[in-house]
């Protein structure tokens, strides 16, 4: 694969390890060959890094697929899925996933990142729907602006929800940003 080729998002592979290209920029200076600035993430440690290369340069792509799957258990800093196609399990580690261990519970369907038969990374539905176990008391104050108490939600994650939210309320997490979104009515 030719450098040109390489766009935000490409997987490659740099000294034998999947990369994923979280930034890229092009700079055709006055005189000499053309230079890409490439924002690098580690698929297997997730530690990024920043490359510069000339044009000409040649790559090699990395062989990674998606794969459906569904969140199973946690078993201390592992979480094990299962695949939807032939029902083979698979575990990725605490490190690995980061903070999007915090929005799994279980039966969540999760898309997984396969670097051949090696799981990588997991995409997450953009919103899930998440129970409050523990909130904190707000305090009744005159303000303009809504007041903001930390309530705990089923996965542990701590989060900052309205003051109206009370323990047993689910609500919608984004799970890009790790915000509250709202307070979800649940049917009975």
């Amino acid at each position: 694969m030719d450098i040109s080729d390489v766009r935000k998002g490409t997987k490659l592979m740099i000294d034998n390890v999947p990369y994923n290209i979280e930034e890229a920029e092009f700079m055709k200076p006055g005189k000499g060959s053309a230079i890409y600035r490439f924002k690098l993430r580690n698929l297997v440690d997730g530690s990024s890094m920043n490359r510069t290369y000339h044009s000409g340069e040649k790559f090699t792509g990395a062989n990674v697929s998606t794969r459906e799957g569904q969140f199973l258990y946690r078993d201390g800093s592992h979480f094990i899925f299962m695949s939807t196609d032939n029902y083979e399990q698979y575990t990725i580690g605490e490190t690995l996933l980061g903070d999007k261990g915090h929005f799994l519970k279980e039966g969540a369907i999760v898309t997984t990142l396969m670097l051949e038969e090696n799981p990588l990374d997991i995409t997450l539905p953009i919103f899930v729907e998440l129970k409050v176990v523990k909130s904190d008391i707000a305090t009744k104050t005159d303000t303009v602006t809504a007041q903001m108490k930390s309530a705990t939600l089923e996965t542990g994650y701590e989060i900052d929800v309205p003051a109206f939210i009370k323990e047993g309320d689910f609500i919608k997490v984004d799970t890009r940003t790790g915000a509250y979104v709202e307070r979800v009515v649940t049917k009975k």
